[in-house]
């Protein structure tokens, strides 16, 4: 393993980390592990930064001790192979990713030709990807039965991936959907083989989705920390709170939000919706705007990306759409509310709490979708059964059937 570049110039690898702020003990242990590398180069029989890393594996060690050597040393890999500084982002190179690249090729053809179908039908990149995803983890599966084709596969190792012994779900509906989109996709180029395999997959209900939903008394504590003054959360987390509660903006579309999408002079949002790549027009009220102008005034880092929220420590990348499901627990933490184990906590919840709301002021349906952005009507259905003012409308008297009272006791 050539490691003379390393060897010539790690000093500036270094240099940029303690400039972009890169915190002490970070730099200290790949400080270490370059000196160690650089020590053990000429005696090792090292033919890249993976056998490095595997040294390491051939003593016990915890996962996460192992976890930090995969970064570091991919962060070196990264320096002194391909010439790339660290930008908070990249991961390493040292093992490919996912299940697709551990793939027989025949499984692996099936994959890539349910891609390029769904591709040419129009479908979205990522519901190719959940496709791709879901079959290439049911083909390690059974590729980890010793089936690595199409004709080895059995009923028997079907199931075992759907049921347990014991004959409890372990996959989801949605995972069978993109199983079967995938197979048929293949049925031209591999009739037999796949109508075979889809006859193995079993019979699956589909569950009734039972959105959780913030009562009164939650919405209450949540927004007294996202209003101005209250110092308990960072004027950042303050505004994108602000934003998901009253907008009802997605994740992805909040994360994804550059400084032009606000109109200050019209009063107005303005985005293209990642979700279903439609644009989308909402009013700034004078709550988000404050607490926007807030955030980009008094807290905002200095930089050229023009994603509205960044990072709160260099290299000050923007937030991506996952980082606000930390934001959301943060945000519940600081009301005291969702703080048993299980409760959820997502921004999804703010989105169906403005949903709700605004079906129990009698605001009509229409009105409610283009709100929220829903590109067909029926997206709205899953929030009625929250819309309580109206539900209880619907409710018919018991008067004339008696109840005893301790049937109705909680006690």
């Amino acid at each position: 393993m050539n490691v003379q570049n390393l060897r010539d110039n790690y000093s500036l690898l270094i240099a940029y980390l303690e400039d972009q702020g890169y915190s002490p003990i970070y730099v200290a242990r790949l400080t270490r592990e370059i000196k160690r590398i650089l020590a053990r180069a000429d005696s090792q029989a090292w033919s890249s930064y993976t056998d490095v890393y595997r040294d390491y594996t051939q003593t016990p060690h915890s996962p996460d001790y192992l976890r930090e050597k995969r970064m570091i040393i991919g962060a070196i890999e990264q320096f002194a192979v391909y010439h790339r500084f660290p930008d908070g982002r990249r991961r390493h190179e040292l093992f490919p990713r996912g299940a697709y690249p551990l793939l027989s090729s025949e499984f692996r053809s099936i994959i890539d030709t349910d891609g390029a179908v769904a591709q040419h039908d129009g479908k979205k990149p990522t519901t190719i990807y959940s496709e791709s995803h879901h079959a290439a983890t049911f083909f390690l599966s059974l590729q980890q039965q010793g089936l690595d084709t199409l004709a080895a596969i059995t009923e028997e190792a079907v199931l075992a991936i759907f049921l347990s012994p014991d004959e409890t779900v372990r996959r989801s509906c949605s995972y069978k959907k993109s199983l079967t989109a995938v197979l048929k996709a293949c049925i031209p180029g591999q009739g037999d083989a796949c109508r075979r395999i889809l006859a193995f997959l079993p019979a699956l209900r589909e569950p009734r989705k039972n959105i959780p939903y913030l009562t009164a008394e939650e919405i209450a504590q949540v927004k007294a920390v996202l209003a101005p003054g209250d110092h308990s959360l960072t004027l950042r987390d303050q505004a994108i709170g602000t934003l998901a509660l009253y907008t009802g903006l997605r994740s992805c579309d909040i994360a994804g939000m550059t400084l032009d999408a606000i109109d200050w002079d019209r009063d107005v949002l303005s985005i293209q919706q990642q979700k279903t790549q439609y644009p989308l027009e909402l009013p700034l009220t004078a709550r988000v705007g404050n607490a926007l102008y807030a955030y980009l005034t008094a807290e905002r880092p200095p930089t050229e990306d023009q994603h509205v929220f960044l990072a709160q420590r260099k290299p000050y990348e923007r937030l991506k759409s996952s980082s606000l499901g930390n934001v959301a627990g943060r945000i519940m933490d600081a009301a005291g509310i969702r703080q048993s184990s299980g409760d959820r906590k997502g921004f999804h919840l703010f989105r169906h709490y403005l949903a709700t709301a605004l079906l129990g002021h009698g605001v009509p349906q229409p009105v409610i979708s283009r709100t929220l952005g829903h590109t067909s009507p029926d997206s709205l259905e899953t929030y009625l059964s929250a819309d309580f003012p109206h539900l209880k409308d619907c409710a018919l008297s018991i008067a004339r059937w008696p109840v005893p009272e301790e049937v109705l006791s909680h006690a």
